[in-house]
């Protein structure tokens, strides 16, 4: 038995009682959801040990992934899908820990700010990264090479939609 399966369940009575509820649509929603949650905790039990959780290692990353591991807030709190103040926060907890720097917009704007990645912060994530890519690769055992890439295209396009209903 599927930990999805009471969701189905519910889905299903839902639909009993309202003819009209799009089934497939929601049970999708909800696929995802709960492929969130489990990612989310499974990366929390990890990176713990660390003093990090999910999202502070998504930022990390992002960072870590950009042409010169620094960005402005805005754009990460954008790539993040987290509100402005949520990433002041964040990014005052990674740098007390030594993990991000602030610095002036190099272009003059004084108001601005890049956030960079520490020497401290690259070398965590370095050695995140061994770990969190076995985690990752677990999520698509059995899938192959063109059933992942199909997977991406539609749930890229679900983005899409979803992005454009918002």
């Amino acid at each position: 038995m599927s930990s999805f399966d009471a969701t189905e369940t519910r889905i299903l009575h839902t639909r009993e009682r309202f003819p009209g509820f799009p089934r497939d649509a929601a049970v999708l929603v909800r696929l995802i959801k709960h492929i969130y949650a489990q990612v989310h905790d499974a990366a929390n039990v990890v990176l713990r040990e660390h003093g990090l959780n999910h999202t502070d290692y998504n930022l990390l990353m992002m960072l870590y992934g950009s042409r010169d591991n620094a960005v402005n807030p805005s754009l990460l709190g954008g790539a993040a899908g987290e509100k402005s103040a949520n990433i002041t926060r964040i990014c005052n907890a990674l740098s007390e820990k030594g993990l991000i720097d602030r610095v002036a917009d190099p272009g003059g704007d004084r108001r601005k700010v890049v956030l960079s990645l520490t020497e401290r912060g690259r070398q965590l994530i370095e050695s995140l990264l061994p770990t969190m890519a076995t985690l990752l690769e677990t999520y698509t055992q059995g899938l192959d090479a063109t059933e992942c890439a199909e997977l991406e295209r539609l749930l890229k396009r679900l983005l899409d939609n979803a992005e454009a209903a918002g």
